[in-house]
């Protein structure tokens, strides 16, 4: 297997259309990224025949690809992810349903998926369409607080990095029901805790909630638990920075992804945080729990 050095540097940049792709696609564009928008799916093999580029590749992807569908775009992620000579991440650039509503007002521009429907109708089926892309993305940036100016910022603070700890490293949580994430470096199973789902007060809240995360760290393993996997990652996380690794992904799981998963997502993705490390947290159940009730 190609060492991550020696292997292409891949990010698919997708998202609704208006929550900033093409603002993505710039910034990276500018820090010399290789730039290709709207690239049919079916050219993309061509493309990653031969040696590695010198230079990394980003690619858009969204509705107005010729031979765009969800189910491609999957199988796309998914095939690139066992292709050793690619070194894939997925961007997803998200944005509150309202928020884009008010966009396309602003800038009077007719949505790819409009048809007879109204602008706010085509932003929903586009959003629920998407949300098995968005479970697969790396990186997920939500626009709907910013500017284009800080949304750029935020892309480059993920991809144009410096230093010792030039590695982002995405923190998620999911359900064994649905099966371990793809592309998943570091696994841990949450299931040996003690599960607040058979507390009626605590069943319908999440690992977020500061009930459930009390409940699950009162528990007599956590402790042991939680602080091995921190001393492991400050022996770990330098060692793949060394190696060239640039995008490292670690993920709980518990039964139904919602409560003790969620939590040690949460404890994790704040310790490393505060270690100086770029990190952001998914939580793959609640997302699309989330995605079908919009």
């Amino acid at each position: 297997m190609p060492d991550d050095a020696n292997r292409q540097k891949l990010i698919l940049v997708t998202g609704p259309s208006g929550a900033g792709r093409s603002t993505a696609i710039r910034a990276l564009e500018d820090a010399d990224y290789e730039v290709i928008d709207n690239l049919p799916l079916s050219l993309l093999s061509r493309l990653l025949d031969g040696p590695p580029l010198e230079t990394p590749l980003a690619l858009g992807l969204d509705v107005r690809n010729r031979d765009f569908t969800v189910d491609r775009v999957i199988q796309t992620i998914d095939t690139l992810r066992q292709d050793n000579r690619v070194d894939l991440q997925v961007l997803f650039m998200d944005c509150a349903e309202d928020v884009l509503v008010r966009r396309y007002s602003e800038t009077r521009r007719r949505h790819p998926l409009a048809g007879d429907a109204t602008p706010h109708e085509a932003i929903r089926r586009e959003h629920e369409m998407l949300v098995p892309i968005k479970a697969r993305a790396d990186v997920l940036v939500d626009t709907t607080d910013m500017t284009p100016h800080d949304a750029r910022a935020e892309v480059q603070s993920w991809f144009i990095t410096t230093g010792s700890k030039a590695m982002s490293i995405t923190v998620q949580s999911f359900s064994y029901k649905r099966g371990i994430p793809l592309g998943s470096d570091l696994v841990f199973d949450c299931r040996f805790l003690r599960n607040p789902h058979w507390e009626p007060e605590l069943r319908s809240k999440d690992g977020r909630d500061p009930e459930v995360a009390d409940y699950v760290s009162h528990d007599d393993r956590f402790d042991g638990f939680f602080h091995s996997i921190i001393k492991m990652a400050d022996f770990l996380l330098p060692g793949f920075v060394e190696e060239g690794k640039t995008h490292l992904t670690i993920a709980f799981g518990c039964t139904g992804g919602q409560h003790r998963s969620v939590a040690l997502t949460e404890a994790v993705t704040k310790s490393l945080a505060e270690k100086g490390w770029a990190v952001s947290k998914r939580h793959r159940e609640i997302e699309r729990r989330a995605g079908k009730g919009a």
